[in-house]
């Protein structure tokens, strides 16, 4: 029978795959009520999406004003022309869950009339389990907003499943000392 000094380090190796490889979920723009019209505080979305790492089966959620805004979630032509007329899916109701079941880019737009030519809307692109730890580098066209937005940093949405997962591997080794 093996030692536990000679399985530790596969413990530990399997442990830190299983927590890369969990899901995550990013609150839209990093805070709530971040899907509105942007105003000149505010972070673009694009800009915060550009800043995250999607994989397969992360969560986006939404948290809006159910009453006065919905998520159209579009193709790469009425993302670009901000039409309303054929969306993929529509979501409502101020508290919007989308998983992210593929590699790619992913369209959202405003529901509602003129709120995409202001600049309510989001490209977000998920990378596939083969780029996971690759750099990877994807440039958004410039957003049409009518006025500049300023820069300013994000907070993170939510901690990797990888910090936690290493965290656990480091207490399984000190443990073993």
């Amino acid at each position: 029978m093996a030692s536990f000094p000679t399985v530790a380090p596969f413990l530990i190796l399997a442990s830190l795959l299983v927590s890369f490889s969990e899901a995550r979920e990013f609150l839209v723009g990093g805070s709530a009520e971040s899907w509105k019209i942007p105003s000149t505080s505010q972070v673009p979305l694009n800009q915060w999406a550009q800043r995250q790492r999607f994989m397969i089966n992360d969560t986006l959620i939404s948290k809006y004003d159910g009453n006065s805004e919905t998520v159209l979630q579009v193709d790469e032509e009425d993302y670009k022309s901000c039409s309303l007329s054929d969306p993929m899916q529509e979501y409502g109701g101020g508290d919007t869950k989308v998983v992210l079941d593929h590699s790619g880019p992913f369209y959202f737009i405003s529901g509602i009339e003129g709120h995409c030519q202001m600049g309510l809307k989001l490209v977000v692109v998920v990378l596939s389990n083969s780029h996971r730890g690759k750099r990877h580098s994807y440039t958004l066209p410039p957003a049409q907003v009518p006025f500049a937005l300023p820069s300013a940093p994000s907070a993170p949405s939510s901690l990797g499943g990888g910090f936690v997962g290493l965290v656990m591997g480091m207490g399984v080794l000190l443990a073993m000392v």
